[in-house]
Parts: structure tokens; sequence; C-alpha cells
């Protein structure tokens, strides 16, 4: 595999969709998105983030969130690494981390385990965390809200810390941009952060 696999990490609000939309134009890359992606997961994006029916307790999603996540490498992710394309990817392992490992309570080493078995090896070569404050991210949240940013502030603030924990246990991987500020000129700071992380 010769292309880079970026991944754009963030909390509700954070502007990560539309930063890593534009870091992949930028780069010329093949932009896509977690959970989803593919159609299955597109429809396990459904289940997990649906406010109707029957929602699914904690270890259910954590699974979901893999299921969608083994689908979206295999089909996606490493064929277009194979190709020698550059993939930017909205959310990823570090997603599965944050929200289920500490945000429900599920334990990183646990999450962690499951998503290993999902990817079959595939890591980012970089993870761009997008820091803003939660305040300011929920605030940014308009329209109808799905139900993981239904949670409430308690866990998206527990969202935020843990992936300010992940950052800072391994700088090799990830950087952190603030995210306050204009789209562009957050998108100039992420450019520029991934442009001197992977040259």
């Amino acid at each position: 595999m010769t292309g880079r696999l970026i991944a754009v990490e963030g909390g509700e609000g954070s502007g990560k969709t539309t930063q890593a939309r534009m870091l992949a134009d930028a780069l010329g890359a093949v932009f896509t998105r977690e959970p989803g992606g593919t159609p299955l997961g597109e429809q396990i994006r459904d289940l997990l983030l649906g406010t109707e029916g029957d929602a699914p307790c904690d270890r259910a999603e954590a699974l979901l969130m893999a299921a969608a996540r083994a689908q979206h490498v295999d089909r996606v992710v490493v064929p277009a690494l194979a190709r020698g394309d550059d993939v930017v990817t909205d959310r990823y392992i570090g997603s599965s981390l944050a929200y289920q490992g500490v945000g429900r309570g599920l334990g990183v080493a646990a999450v962690a385990a499951v998503s290993e078995f999902a990817v079959d090896g595939v890591e980012a070569d970089l993870v761009v965390l997008l820091d803003v404050d939660t305040a300011e991210a929920v605030a940014r949240l308009d329209g109808s809200l799905d139900r993981i940013e239904q949670a409430g502030d308690e866990f998206h603030a527990r969202v935020a810390a843990a992936y300010r924990d992940l950052a800072a246990a391994d700088p090799q991987h990830w950087v952190v941009v603030d995210g306050r500020g204009t789209v562009d000129e957050v998108a100039q700071c992420l450019q520029a952060a991934v442009a001197e992380r992977l040259p």
C-alpha cells in the first residue's frame, strides 16, 4: 500500500466533516466517512444515528461501529491505498476509543481490541484532532440532532477529554489543530500541519 491514510477526528460540531472534505480536495485524495463510506456502512450509520426505533445498547453501538469500519476498510480504504491514492476519512479508530471507550464507559482497551480486529492492521498514517471547546461545538449544531449528538453535555465533555488524552499519548501519529476561527483559517492551519507531518 503506497497511499497515505489521514483521519480527521473531533467531537460533534467541531467542523471535522467540512475540514476533512477540504483537506481531501487540497490533496486530491479520496474522501470517505465513518460510520458509512459503503452501502452497508451507510445502513449501519442509519441504525446507529437514527432517533426512531430500538436504539442499540452501548456494546451493540461499539460493535456496529466496528462492523461498519471493517467493511469500509476492506471495500474503500485498502483498494484506494493500493492504487496509490491518499485517503482522508471523517472519523476512524479514534472516534470509537473516545465515544464508546470513554464516552460510553466501555473501556479504551476493550474498544481498541474490537477496532484493531476490524481494521486488520490498517492504521492511519496521521490523525488530526480538531479541538474545539465543548460548549462552542454544541452551539454550532443546528437543525435536528442525531442520537449521538443528543447524548448530553457530560457525555460530550468526556469525549472531548478522551480525544485530548489520545492525542497526548501518541504524538507521533496525532496532531492537534485549534478548531476555533473561520472555516478558511482552520483549513489553512490543518493543511499546514498535515504538510509538515506528511511531506
